[in-house]
């Protein structure tokens, strides 16, 4: 499969090189892709981009495959590899044992038809030792074949692999080990010693010892060496060294011997007297010292005395090369582990072209991992190529380094072909792999898929890093997908894995859900991933509370009023607003009401929480209530500011208390005779359509050489017009612009958004020019408005921004009218005038969308109308009554309409 790899490497012409974050590139291999002879299969150097090491430089090697051929042949490239670990005939067996029970499995086994010996049992035990259960009866199920016996070394195998249970299964098993089938008394003890050492129980496997050696009986080479290595790891140094002595003179002493010797003195931090050991070996010329150098190079590195361990691998490797092929893997590791990779890779380098050294798997997957979290692809294929010429096959940790690789250098695509075929070749995907995979996806906008892989990584209990999970739901919530960002959460929960995700990216979370009027599974979400260590921001608690308030959980949205406070954050008057309008929705409105004020009052009595309370009162239609706050404000001492006076006025008028409100204000006048007293009664009144009382008052306040601001104006204007009163309204915007104010763009595009309805603004204004009572900017508002209400003709849209530029500021809305109208000579004519638009740079809103739908809706074309509602609702946007309607009448209308519908 690989054999162009060392041809390759050797003739390495091309240097592709990959940009990180900004590669989806790969290398042209269309023409290898095709190739016959084993000579020409692709090699890594073929199908993977990588960082030049020769050259500072990088350049983005070339865009897209070649060929769905070229993709096919990368893909079949590393599942053929990968494949090349599987072993057929053991997986059979743990298939079978994974499924069948003891007689199936029995008769399953006996139809493999395999030599059943110490080596094979050996070896399915290694293949795959995480399977505990499998293994312990794969061990049961041989121990019972006649013709077998289970050896020393098949029992220290399975002690080893059931030590790592986490339950109390190497006891069980050595308490019944007397009663099973498999169990010879010939070698009860050594099994026993060998299997208490192993369980730490090692005063148990002592005493068993001392009645083997009563009864004149004594351990084998295996379990002295198992028991020497407990009793290091149990710190009884002394009886190690007494047990060395018998195991020398019973002639079992061996390279294990030493390497636990050494260890032995390592545990006391006696390298000196480690050191003397190994030289009296080479005086006794035992060279079978490589376990024990790298016991104690090991030991010294970790207690980060580096410069000594170097020298100890540089004299024993002048002594003997080829015993040092473990002490080069242990010292290489350690370099890795301090972060010396640079000088872990020149030693790898120079031992493997001085000594011909062969790292094992473990040293590969060490070095490629560091490699990847350093972002050195170009050093990550050398090793694989590595790999691949020595013969060594890739293990579960490789292949998920392989995946990680693959998504670096953009190729994620193929890493989620390989990582949805892991089953072909018993591929267990790990965290990192994981969080490679998904955050490659999501950057690369393949967000369903990344949503997949992320339910896969939490059902096998790995929950990705911080950043790869805000990656993922900031592509979600662009997405618009907040159901599928609840079920991951949920999942999650389900799991008992806690969801970290940033805190920008919890508060984009928490507010879209509230935006999109989910607001229980906002609440849900906050107490879920709300941790002691994040502060929402302050807009997330405004968004949860509003929402709560509205959705009448006003239990709730006074909880999170008060922890708000508690993180420090101020809440605005608005927000006073809503909670209470919530509170008002509950069945003791009123009690809840004074509580709440009780408690905002016990933390800060001034100005602001009378004021914010009277406010919130007036608009929950409880103007009786906001006059007692403002009683009660002035018997604690606090001088109502004018402020809080046009409160308590508006609240009168929002209440319907016209009478009360005028009474109040004529009260007010006498003291202040201020703009902001006028223009809030004012506006209260228009807004509480009372047009011509408040019409009255404008006219006594100009009296009074007070000109009223531009936001009476505009409220007054709107409402005369929403009554037809437009002569009223172009009288009072003559007057207006007589007194020197403007023409906002809000009267502007009111005044046309009627015209657009009625003759009447056009025959008013005209009216009113011929008898030379407008003002010159009134008059060229008349001119707008005819060529608004006059023929459709070629250029019409440009000729009439032209005349309204001049009048007042153009803003969205105005183009929206000036779409409806266009649209009103045909849908054909608005959509073209919506693509102009947009090229101009304009950004359409949900009443752009719904003018064209409403046209193609008028005339009967609703495939296209549907067409346009899906790009509506993409972008969040819903259509408004009217247009609804319409649709309804001819379909079953989808929920999608927002009652707020004006421009």
């Amino acid at each position: 499969m690989f054999a162009s790899l060392r041809y390759v490497k050797q003739t390495r012409a091309l240097h592709f090189t990959y940009y990180s974050g900004a590669a989806h590139g790969y290398n042209s291999v269309a023409s290898l892709c095709s190739c016959a002879s084993a000579s020409q299969i692709p090699s890594f150097n073929s199908i993977c981009p990588f960082f030049s090491s020769s050259s500072s430089e990088s350049v983005v090697a070339s865009k897209g495959f070649q060929s769905e051929e070229t993709r096919e042949c990368i893909i079949n490239y590393f599942r053929e590899w990968f494949m090349s670990r599987k072993k057929p005939l053991f997986d059979q067996i743990f298939e079978i044992l994974r499924t069948q029970e003891e007689a199936s499995a029995d008769l399953a086994f006996s139809r493999l038809n395999f030599q059943l010996n110490e080596a094979f049992v050996l070896a399915v035990l290694d293949y795959d030792k995480n399977d505990i259960l499998s293994c312990l009866k794969f061990f049961d199920w041989a121990g019972r074949q006649s013709g077998f016996h289970h050896t020393t070394a098949t029992f220290k195998s399975i002690f080893r692999i059931i030590s790592k249970s986490k339950t109390d299964v190497m006891m069980e098993f050595l308490q019944n080990y007397e009663h099973m089938r498999y169990f010879h008394k010939v070698r009860y003890h050594n099994i026993l010693v060998m299997g208490y050492a192993v369980a730490g129980k090692i005063e148990t496997a002592l005493q068993l010892l001392g009645k083997m050696r009563y009864r004149g009986m004594d351990l084998d080479q295996v379990s002295y060496h198992v028991l020497m290595n407990s009793l290091v790891d149990q710190g009884l140094y002394g009886m190690v060294e007494t047990l060395a002595k018998h195991v020398k003179d019973r002639g079992f002493q061996n390279e294990w011997t030493h390497a636990i010797m050494i260890k032995n003195f390592c545990k006391q931090n006696d390298f000196e007297r480690g050191e003397k050991y190994l030289q009296s070996l080479v005086k006794e010329g035992d060279f079978q010292f490589s376990g024990a150098v790298g016991t104690l190079v090991d030991a010294l590195c970790k207690e980060n005395q580096f410069e000594r361990a170097a020298v100890l691998v540089q004299e024993f490797r002048n002594i003997c090369s080829t015993s040092m092929q473990r002490t080069y893997g242990v010292w290489i590791g350690n370099l890795v582990k301090v972060g010396e990779l640079d000088g872990a890779l020149d030693f790898l380098k120079d031992k493997q072209e001085v000594d011909r050294y062969v790292p094992d798997i473990i040293r590969y997957n060490m070095l490629i991992y560091r490699l990847l979290k350093e972002n050195r692809t170009a050093e990550v294929y050398d090793l694989l190529v590595d790999m691949e010429e020595s013969h060594v096959l890739p293990d579960n940790i490789t292949m998920n380094a392989i995946l990680c690789f693959l998504c670096k250098v953009g190729m994620v695509d193929i890493a989620l072909h390989l990582y949805e075929s892991r089953a072909d070749f018993g591929l267990s995907v790990n965290f990192m792999a994981y969080n490679y995979l998904i955050n490659a996806l999501a950057r690369d906008v393949k967000v369903e898929e990344a949503y997949r892989v992320l339910g896969s990584s939490i059902q096998h209990g790995f929950l990705p890093g911080d950043s790869t999970l805000s990656t993922l739901f900031d592509a979600l919530q662009r997405e618009g997908k907040l159901d599928k960002m609840i079920e991951i959460v949920r999942l999650a929960k389900s799991k008992e894995k806690n969801i970290r995700m940033s805190n920008l990216s919890y508060n984009r979370f928490i507010s879209a859900l509230c935006t999109h009027s989910k607001v229980p599974e906002a609440h849900l979400m906050h107490l879920w991933l709300n941790t002691p260590d994040k502060k929402p921001q302050k807009k997330t608690y405004m968004d949860l509370i509003s929402g709560l308030s509205q959705s009448k959980s006003a239990h709730k949205a006074i909880e999170l009023f008060f922890e708000m406070q508690r993180q420090g954050y101020r809440p605005t008057q608005s927000l006073v607003r809503k909670v209470i309008s919530g509170i008002f929705e509950t069945s003791n409105g009123e009690e809840q009401f004074f509580k709440l004020l009780e408690v905002q009052l016990s933390q800060c009595q001034t100005s602001f929480t009378y004021d914010a309370f009277i406010d919130g009162a007036g608009h929950a239609g409880q103007s009786d209530l906001a006059l007692q706050v403002y009683l009660r404000m002035r018997r604690s001492g606090i001088k109502p500011r004018l402020r809080t006076n046009i409160l308590l006025l508006r609240s009168f008028i929002k209440c319907g208390k016209i009478k009360r409100a005028t009474d109040f204000f004529k009260y007010l006048l006498q003291k202040w005779r201020k703009k902001k007293l006028w223009v809030a009664m004012i506006v209260g009144l228009s807004k509480a359509k009372k047009q011509k009382t408040a019409l009255r008052i404008v006219y006594h306040m100009m009296a009074y050489n007070i000109i009223p601001s531009v936001e009476c104006f505009e409220e007054l204007i709107k409402e005369l017009c929403g009554h037809h009163l437009y002569w009223h309204a172009i009288h009072l915007l003559n007057n207006m612009t007589k007194n020197g104010r403007p023409i906002s763009s809000f009267i502007g595009n009111t005044l046309l958004l009627h015209a657009l309805r009625t003759k009447s603004v056009h025959c008013i204004l005209a009216d009113l020019d011929k008898q030379k009572m407008l003002t010159p900017i009134c008059s060229k508002l008349g001119d707008a408005v005819g060529a608004f209400c006059g023929a459709i003709e070629e250029d019409y849209e440009e000729k009439i921004r032209e005349l309204i530029r001049p009048i007042y500021n153009m803003d969205t809305c105005t183009i929206n009218i000036l779409l409806r109208r266009v649209g009103m000579s045909g849908v054909d004519r608005a959509v073209e005038y919506f693509h102009r638009l947009q090229d101009e740079g304009y950004k359409p809103n949900r009443w752009t969308y719904d003018a064209i739908i409403h046209g193609f809706l008028k005339e009967g074309r609703f495939d296209e109308a549907k067409v346009w509602m899906e790009k509506m609702h993409s972008k969040g946007f819903q259509l408004t009554e009217g247009t609804r309607n319409i649709y309804k009448a001819n379909y079953s209308a989808p929920n999608f309409v927002d009652q707020n519908d004006e421009l």
